[in-house]
């Protein structure tokens, strides 16, 4: 491990040594296009091939995320009956086809259908990342991991959509080929990856236990149920489910109207647009390699809500940019506060759970992100329009993204402050909840 690395990452950054962790961090590669490739040429997809208004083709990002909501929580049921590896390959596989499918039609209702379809792919990906590197690290370790995973998340975001801006000039089928990059990815997770979590004596593992006969298990079946809710129940818990939902519903935000800002507002290009979401990419690598650090001096909630603080003032700062420079700047803050908070809540609910429930309860905390990603886009579409005639659209537009920021501060260290509370008085045992 060079000193380089160690001396950004910290002491733990040999956990790039491990294989499996680093099959994970190319597939991490992947995860995060659903919304990046999307996002910086909205306004050039709804003015070109569909030909329709900007509020509409936003819904582009909501059906990717809308799936999630539902979906997330069955990969995880099959993530901890079936393994990690299967449901990766699987929704990598999906993602990709239906991403590269997207070039084949102009029609927006296929559109947003194939968008539907990726979006079901990616909840077998993006949540299996993340269980995935709980299974295989712990404590100070299993936060720089998720930091470097991050990370890795970052320099795609940073690389595809600019790629993604530069290429709808050319085509606007271009930016969608993209998404084959993620059929190799799948073939060579299915080929080499080795099951990250214990599987040991459940239906379809090794093992020939009266369980397994049965076709239910302690972690599959009613016990494994119960023993789920009742863990996802607690006060402390739940805040911090719901608290998952915080960074996402200002990451989007973030990705629905920063095209809008610099090209309709400010007059900008759509290469700009793209270069304003990898300056946030470039913003939120940096900051999350720092996670591990952070938790192992500070612990997680106070960092989280400083996370979020930060991100907040980005947004604010590119709602009332008065210029595409100031605008682009304004990115590095929300993709910094977004990663590192996004990366510190993910963190924290892998702790809370065993292998056995690990995955039920990381879905269970990306459905609810999932809420969060798709409301955004929804919520300030449907602001901004009865806002628009009382304001004009460019005020209700840079209103409404102040009001989000606002709202995240409020609603994210109310959270928090229920999280850390219901923490600290079960003196950091909540995985014993796997036991009941």
């Amino acid at each position: 491990m060079s000193l380089s690395l160690r001396g950004l990452v910290g002491t733990d950054a040999d956990v790039l040594d491990d294989r499996d962790f680093r099959l994970l961090l190319l597939a991490s590669l992947i995860s995060p296009m659903g919304a990046s490739v999307v996002s910086p040429v909205v306004e050039s997809l709804a003015a070109g091939p569909y030909g329709v208004s900007a509020t509409e083709a936003g819904l582009l990002l909501s059906a990717f995320t809308a799936p999630g909501i539902v979906c997330i929580p069955l990969s995880g049921v099959l993530a901890d009956r079936y393994g990690r590896k299967p449901v990766l390959a699987a929704g990598l596989a999906l993602f990709g086809l239906a991403g590269v499918a997207l070039t084949l039609t102009t029609a927006f209702r296929a559109a947003l259908a194939l968008r539907l379809l990726q979006g079901v792919g990616y909840t077998g990906i993006g949540p299996i990342l993340i269980t995935a590197t709980g299974d295989l690290f712990t404590g100070p370790r299993e936060s720089t991991a998720q930091g470097v995973r991050f990370t890795v998340v970052g320099v795609s975001l940073t690389v595809f959509p600019f790629l993604a801006g530069l290429l709808v000039a050319l085509a606007w089928q271009f930016p969608y080929a993209l998404y084959a990059a993620a059929l190799p990815v799948a073939a060579v997770v299915w080929l080499l990856f080795d099951e990250s979590a214990d599987l040991s004596g459940r239906d379809g593992a090794v093992g020939d236990g009266a369980a397994a006969a049965d076709g239910e298990t302690e972690a599959d079946g009613p016990g494994g149920v119960r023993a789920l809710l009742a863990l996802a129940s607690r006060p402390h818990v739940v805040a911090t489910l719901v608290g998952r939902a915080v960074p996402g519903f200002l990451w989007f935000a973030f990705l629905a109207y920063n095209s809008i800002v610099v090209v309709r507002l400010l007059g900008g290009s759509p290469g700009a647009a793209g270069a304003l979401v990898a300056v946030a990419s470039v913003a939120s690598a940096v900051a999350t390699t720092q996670a591990g650090r952070l938790t192992a001096r500070f612990g997680r909630p106070l960092p989280t809500f400083a996370a979020l603080v930060v991100g907040a003032v980005g947004l604010t700062a590119l709602a009332l940019a008065p210029s595409v420079p100031v605008a682009i700047a304004a990115g590095a803050p929300v993709g910094a506060g977004f990663s590192l908070s996004l990366t510190l809540y993910r963190s924290t609910i892998t702790g809370l759970a065993d292998d056995d429930l690990r995955g039920g309860l990381v879905s269970l905390g990306e459905s609810v992100g999932r809420v969060g990603s798709t409301g955004a886009p929804v919520a300030m579409g449907a602001a901004v329009a009865f806002l628009a005639g009382p304001l004009g659209y460019d005020a209700a537009v840079r209103s409404v993204s102040i009001a989000v920021a606002a709202g995240v501060v409020v609603a994210g260290g109310a959270l928090l402050f229920v999280s850390a509370r219901g923490t600290a008085s079960e003196g950091g045992r909540t995985r014993a909840a796997s036991d009941e």
